[in-house]
């Protein structure tokens, strides 16, 4: 029995770290928005979609309403959002976004990440060529008609939609859009009324590498590695 609690006990901290570090990913998403846009999500769009990021991580709204708070201060630091762009171990692509206060400090973590990890930070634009930065729609498939909603999405910059499933094994309805085309899905699903469960520009591959699982666990280690760093909001690769 003790080692199914130490099990269950890693388990419960392991997702309390992984919430701890979305509702900091999006607080400073909510604190870049508010900046640049105003507090009135009726009036900011940005805002409006970290509403809806928020919601999908089940982030408490008083942690929302204190995000913006803290972002109209004076006192609230300035965001600058930076891209990295380095290899992990054998020849894997990684991209990684950060928002940041202190660009000093995080590139000096992120090339130590990359050397203790055996590979290499790159010089902007090494990596990035074999990514497509796209916007990402999840909806939920209730109520909704998969093939008449794609016909009516096309003009406003639909690029391809398709089936997945949520961190519970929810199906959803995924989104792709050219990320110049990621305000207009925004305002085209809001004229349906159809409120996304996330909405987020990723960089999707070109191609996927295929390696060894050990190979593999010494990339994902790595990945790990840059996820856990504060600064550090999303890291992209090109592992399969």
């Amino acid at each position: 029995m003790g080692r199914i609690f130490e099990v269950r006990k890693a388990t419960m901290f392991a997702r309390w770290d992984r919430m701890a570090k979305q509702f900091t990913r999006i607080g400073k998403e909510i604190a870049i928005a508010v900046k640049a846009g105003g507090p009135d999500p009726a009036t900011n769009s940005s805002l409006r979609r970290c509403f809806q990021n928020a919601k999908s991580v089940n982030m408490p709204k008083d942690r929302v309403e204190a995000a913006i708070k803290r972002a109209m201060g004076k006192e609230m630091a300035n965001f600058e959002e930076i891209l990295y762009e380095g290899y992990a171990p054998h020849g894997i692509a990684v991209l990684v976004e950060t928002a940041t206060d202190n660009p000093t400090r995080t590139v000096a973590n992120v090339r130590s990440y990359f050397n203790k990890g055996n590979g290499v930070l790159g010089t902007s634009g090494s990596v990035s060529f074999q990514f497509r930065k796209l916007g990402v729609f999840k909806l939920s498939p209730e109520g909704l008609d998969p093939d008449e909603l794609e016909l009516e999405l096309i003009d406003f910059g639909l690029e391809d939609m398709g089936e997945g499933r949520g961190e519970n094994n929810e199906p959803l309805i995924v989104l792709h859009t050219a990320f110049n085309d990621f305000g207009n899905m925004q305002k085209a699903l809001e004229s349906k009324n159809i409120t996304p469960l996330s909405a987020e520009a990723e960089w999707l591959p070109d191609n996927t590498i295929e390696l060894p699982e050990e190979y593999a666990q010494e990339v994902l280690k790595l990945v790990d590695k840059l996820e856990q760093d504060e600064d550090v909001q999303k890291v992209f690769h090109n592992l399969a």
